[in-house]
């Protein structure tokens, strides 16, 4: 396994997993080599989530079906390699017990990912030798979870898990319920049969607490359902908790209440608190211990985790007829007329199997992917007006002084890119995945990006969803993009219609872009087969994008505050390119940036437009920056409408746009594009050379060549997962 202890090294974690694509082949005993990449951490500041992702990098660590570990941080962020070593001694998790490497990035991307590839293969011998030993049943340990969740659900599916539960404890193992806010309104029914007073407490003092979190960011538990919840018979969060609650047999005792990812230490029935987003909530019960995932859908989630099986069992027998492929169980035969007694012996059979080694539907079809339960911004009541009130961008540019005397940049020509836009954290490895086996087949595009991400599942609404929708329609529209196409998983808050009817509101005529569902089309095999032909089509926006000379756009962006030299040419820069009709825009966040633009500027540097808005004529833009963290910074700025971003970071390279280029500049030879600490030069002049051959892709900056990218939304002041 390779684990990106922290956001930053995400795109680390990926890349050097995927040199190991091979290893099945050529391992019998080897199933892979997981990538564990995620959004936590990245910052410099304490995160309020920081025991969450520290419990859970622990128990991924020491997992049973991890062989062994390379965790790789680049030693300055909140969650470091030091921290979580010493985290792991202090709470005596066995980290002796597991063959593992803490490796820091230091030198060039590439230079780590040789030492990385080194240090995996020098262990693909040793861990060849592990052999499958067949053990108790009072050994397993399954997370208990529900996704795209029915009217069916709390009828066949969840009942059903109940039963193997049930069976499962009999025999002396654990299963572990979770999804805090999925059962409020269901506590009568869970505390019914509990093992004693103080288990009962505990489990109310979570749901509280968890109330409590939700309401200082103006949230409740009633935003938890999703569209595809409602529209199937779920209106509002109790009814849904009742079903979810089914998967714990009335028959079940409650032993245990846990907090996310908390070791299982004994056998029995627990609950874990976590919130109702699925990979967030899977991630902890895997970090607790769980060696199976069992998983109901009703309406057909693929969610999948990288190195735990997950048994799927729908919820109805349409559905699963649609979807087979990539589902398990049909628990809609209960439905149909067959008798629990029959379905749960066959479940727990299956189960059986599964973790003895035989390949789940899921893992036949891959796309595994990992959420942590993500950070929130608010730590106590009385924000939410001061929020609120704050002044809405004009979204109009700044006004400047006159600027004749600044050089003019020549117009430039820009590549024609293919956009895979996923609607949620479900679709986005599918996207991902269908973009790799797009690129260099679709005629008339220089290349076909994906923009996986980890919203529109399982987060409040409010500000922040109107914050997604506003960034997801400013790519669709994205100069870059030739050919977009929209892909939901089918069951998430912000599915198609949702951006359908988001794009309508701003007079953009959907039409033009390519429209694809992983549920409605029928199925991973199937959705691949649209949108690849959607591609080689060569319709949408190729029509109106073309490859004509126009402006430059550039979004600016600092790590850390600029050192005068690249102050001015900073500066120097803006000038020309608003003289030359194009964009510059610039985070909130820019560190000292009246020092740098004021002389430009005829008005005090305030927002103008929003995260993610894209920006309108010529001129000088603020966007409004709700985050500290470098990629989500990086996400709202692309989709303003920018060719490039050109960032200075300081000594150590960060990660770039999957969709802009990003060039980076900095004070070491470490900083791959332009490096200050080399001999004086014209950094305009060396600027400007660079853009024209940028935009047309004769150049690549190093994070792009490299795929050292990422790619995060913000959740913006008033996000929190539900």
């Amino acid at each position: 396994m390779v684990l990106g202890t922290s956001s930053r090294t995400a795109s680390y974690a990926r890349a050097l997993a995927e040199r190991f694509r091979s290893v099945p082949s050529k391992y019998a005993n080897i199933d892979g080599v997981a990538a564990i990449a995620h959004t936590e951490g990245g910052g410099t500041e304490r995160p309020n989530n920081l025991d969450f992702v520290l419990r859970a990098l622990a128990g991924f660590l020491v997992h049973p079906n991890v062989a062994a570990v390379l965790a790789v941080d680049v030693g300055n962020e909140a969650v470091t390699n030091h921290l979580l070593h010493a985290f792991m001694c202090a709470n005596n998790y066995p980290v002796n017990g597991v063959a593992h490497e803490f490796l820091s990035m230091t030198g060039s991307f590439e230079e780590t990912l040789a030492r990385g590839e080194s240090i995996v293969r020098g262990w693909l011998p040793e861990v060849d030798q592990c052999r499958r030993t067949t053990q108790p049943l009072e050994k397993l340990r399954i997370a208990l979870q529900c996704g795209g969740s029915d009217a069916f659900s709390g009828v066949s599916a969840n009942p059903l898990l109940g039963l193997v539960a049930k069976e499962l404890v009999r025999h002396g193992g654990s299963a572990n319920l979770a999804e805090t806010d999925e059962l409020i309104g269901a506590e009568p029914y869970v505390l019914s049969n509990v093992r004693d007073l103080e288990t009962a407490r505990a489990f109310l003092t979570r749901i509280e607490r968890f109330q409590e979190r939700a309401s200082w960011h103006g949230e409740t538990a009633e935003g938890n359902p999703s569209g595809g919840n409602n529209f199937r018979g779920l209106y509002n969060i109790t009814v849904k908790s009742i079903g979810a609650a089914r998967k714990k047999d009335p028959e079940l005792r409650l032993d245990y209440v846990i907090d996310y990812a908390q070791p299982m230490t004994a056998p029995g029935f627990y609950f874990m608190d976590s919130p109702g987003n699925d990979l967030e909530g899977i991630a902890g019960q895997v970090a607790a211990g769980c060696t199976m995932i069992l998983f109901t859908t009703g309406n057909g989630s693929i969610t999948n985790f990288p190195f735990v099986p997950t048994m799927k069992i729908m919820t109805n027998s349409g559905r699963y007829n649609m979807l087979a492929r990539e589902m398990d169980v049909n628990a809609g035969r209960y439905l149909d007329g067959t008798p629990m007694e029959t379905l749960a012996p066959e479940t727990f059979e299956l189960l059986v199997r599964l973790a003895s080694g035989e390949r789940s539907a899921g893992e036949r079809v891959g796309y595994p992917q990992v959420q942590l339960w993500r950070d929130w911004p608010q730590t106590g009541p009385g924000h939410i007006d001061e929020v609120l009130r704050r002044e809405k961008p004009t979204g109009k540019p700044l006004r400047t002084k006159p600027l004749g005397d600044a050089p003019r940049l020549p117009a430039v020509n820009r590549e024609r890119v293919g956009l895979l836009l996923p609607t949620s954290l479900c679709a986005s490895q599918v996207a991902r995945g269908i973009a790799q086996q797009l690129n260099g087949a679709p005629a008339g595009l220089n290349r076909v990006v994906a923009l996986p991400h980890t919203e529109g599942c399982g987060v409040g609404g409010g500000i922040s969803e109107q914050i997604y929708l506003r960034t997801m329609t400013g790519y669709l529209v994205h100069p870059l993009v030739a050919r977009g196409l929209v892909l939901e998983h089918g069951c998430e808050k912000t599915h198609n219609d949702a951006m359908r009817n988001h794009i309508a509101e701003h007079a953009i005529d959907a039409e033009q872009f390519g429209w694809a569902s992983i549920q409605l089309d029928g199925g991973l095999e199937k959705v691949t087969e649209k949108v690849e032909a959607f591609f080689a089509a060569g319709e949408g926006r190729s029509r109106l994008v073309g490859r004509s000379l126009r402006p430059i756009n550039v979004a600016l962006v600092a790590s850390e505050k600029l050192p005068p030299t690249l102050a001015d040419a900073f500066a120097r820069l803006t000038g020309s390119i608003i003289v030359s009709g194009g964009v510059v825009v610039v985070p909130e966040s820019f560190p000292a940036a009246t020092e740098v633009f004021g002389a430009i500027l005829d008005e005090a540097i305030k927002q103008s437009i929003g995260y993610g808005e894209p920006a309108g004529p010529a001129g000088f833009y603020v966007m409004e920056t709700p985050t500290r963290h470098f990629v989500e910074t990086l996400t709202g700025l692309g989709a303003t409408g920018v060719d490039v971003i050109i960032a200075y970071v300081g000594e150590q390279s960060r990660q770039g746009h999957p969709l802009v280029p990003t060039l980076q500049i900095g004070a070491s030879e470490e900083v791959p594009d332009v490096d200050l600490s080399a001999d004086a030069k014209d950094l305009v002049g060396e600027i400007i050379a660079l853009l024209p051959r940028i935009t047309t892709g004769e150049y690549r900056p190093t994070a792009f060549r490299t795929q050292n990218t990422d790619f995060q939304m913000t959740r913006g002041l008033l996000g929190v997962s539900l």
